[in-house]
Parts: structure tokens; sequence; C-alpha cells
């Protein structure tokens, strides 16, 4: 892996190397070989992480096709009003 430092500014540098390794999972990684994972939960993780890709892919997929309105709710907000928040007549 390369990173290019133009005009001196390290700080910049560091933050494309940073955003490179995030994407090729260099810190998780890191992150899961830091303590010893047995062999089924291993395997346990890794069904859930590809069942996880899988349907997220569908989703994606369904909501190309019209099969599904594309998410409207920004991230860090909830979809929908909790049900103590929303008023009873």
């Amino acid at each position: 892996m390369q990173v290019v430092v133009r005009d001196n500014n390290v700080d910049q540098a560091l933050r494309a190397l940073k955003k490179k390794l995030q994407r090729e999972g260099v810190f998780r990684e890191m992150k899961l070989r830091n303590y010893y994972e047995k062999p089924s939960e291993k395997k346990a993780r890794q069904k859930a992480e590809a069942i996880r890709r899988a349907r997220k892919l569908a989703r994606k997929r369904a909501q190309r096709e019209g099969g599904l309105p594309a998410p409207t709710s920004r991230p860090g907000q909830p979809a929908r009003p909790s049900a103590a928040a929303t008023p009873r007549n």
C-alpha cells in the first residue's frame, strides 16, 4: 500500500492512509486477532456476516427493481416515532 505525501502535508497523507486501511478491513482484522476466537465461534460469525451481506444485497437489488421503496430516514434518526411518543385520543 502506498500513499503520496504532497507539499509536506503529512496530516492529509495520514488521513488517506487510514481511509485505505479502513476500506481494506485491516482495523477489523486487527481487532479480531486481538483475542483468540474458537473455531466454532469464527464459523458462526462468518456465517452471520455472509447472511447479513446477502440480505443487504437482496435489499439493494429489490430497491433497484422497484420492489421496495428507498429508505427515507437519515442515519442516526429513528425511522418512525416510538409508541410512547405518539399521542392517543
